[in-house]
């Protein structure tokens, strides 16, 4: 039986960090339904990419639309294998979304696999489910798992960090190695 996956969204979610794992995870047979707070299958959100130029943060550039397969309000956490948690500035408003908070939570009550990337943590922060966890997330981040009990790493963009049920990567670079880990979470093997 194939594995189901959430995947939170918001407008303004990377770009990368939303359609290379949406992508990757069907590729290799995984029902993956993407969400996004006050939207319904058939609509869209606007993303954003984030590129490094020289300057002391990233400078966001409109991206493409991303489609929503799955109505938001009819979501139940118990449908799902795994949670997988996109970055950028969506992050930072759909924390606030109760719902948003409270299917995070049941990831970690049930011990599902949980995958969240960059700005994504933020979700997590604010879900309160870091306490002794050690885990990444992009650079600006890491004070705010620490503030939340958690232990932040600062690695390579292109690597992840596996804390029991959870793993987390820096940033869009690191999708190799944070799907690589999580399908092992989930139970996936790959042979080649």
């Amino acid at each position: 039986m194939a594995k189901k996956v959430l995947l939170i969204v918001g407008d303004y979610v990377e770009d990368y960090e939303a359609m290379v794992p949406f992508q990757a995870m069907g590729s290799v047979g995984i029902e993956v339904d993407a969400i996004a707070p006050d939207r319904k299958k058939g609509d869209v959100v606007p993303t954003a990419v984030h590129d490094f130029t020289g300057d002391q943060t990233y400078k966001e550039l409109r991206g493409h639309n991303f489609a929503i397969n799955k109505d938001f309000d009819s979501v139940n956490p118990e449908d799902y294998d795994g949670l997988y948690i996109a970055g950028g500035r969506s992050a930072e408003y759909i924390r606030l979304n109760d719902k948003v908070l409270s299917i995070t939570k049941h990831f970690f009550e049930h011990n599902k696999p949980v995958a969240a990337i960059c700005h994504g943590i933020q979700v997590l922060t604010t879900a309160r489910v870091l306490a002794g966890r050690t885990l990444t997330a992009y650079v600006a981040v890491g004070p705010d798992i620490e503030l939340a009990g958690g232990t932040w790493k600062n690695i390579p963009a292109d690597q992840a960090i596996v804390d029991g049920n959870l793993v987390t990567s820096p940033a869009w670079p690191g999708h190799q190695a944070i799907l690589k880990e999580f399908y092992k979470l989930l139970g996936i093997t790959i042979n080649l």
